[in-house]
């Protein structure tokens, strides 16, 4: 009536194995856990270059590659405008939604008292905008 001992071992073997498969399955998730937790951040920023001096508020920045972080509600954002992973310009602005998705990035400038003021910013293959100052 009792189990026999080579039995024992095969049902022992047969849990540890599948204790095994188990951790091996959530390690082999976790990296999928992280990009889509790291790509939720990309969502709400993106990197841009311009190539004159643009003014954001007050703030005047010299040309070159930045990035754009922002976060509230769409109509009511918060622009952060950043260099080297530190905040150079704040902003408010909104989301504006594109006909079609833009073809490549893209900033908008308009001139205002002789200095050109970001006024826009396009990111490659998305299909909304930034537009900064809520206009």
């Amino acid at each position: 009536m009792g189990i026999s001992l080579k039995k024992k071992a095969r049902l022992s073997f047969r849990r540890n194995r599948n204790e095994i498969y188990t951790v091996f399955g959530l390690v082999r998730r976790c990296p999928l856990v992280l990009s889509l937790s790291a790509s939720a951040k990309d969502n709400n920023s993106g990197k841009f270059t311009f190539s004159d001096k643009v003014e954001v508020g007050s703030t005047q920045l010299a040309p070159g590659s930045y990035k754009a972080e922002w976060n509230g509600p769409a109509n009511d954002l918060k622009v952060d405008i950043m260099k080297n992973g530190k905040t150079v310009a704040t902003a408010q602005g909104k989301m504006q939604d594109l006909q079609k998705p833009a073809p490549y990035t893209a900033v908008l400038t308009r001139t205002q008292n002789n200095a050109k003021q970001l006024h826009e910013i396009e990111f490659d293959k998305h299909t909304e905008a930034i537009v900064l100052g809520g206009e």
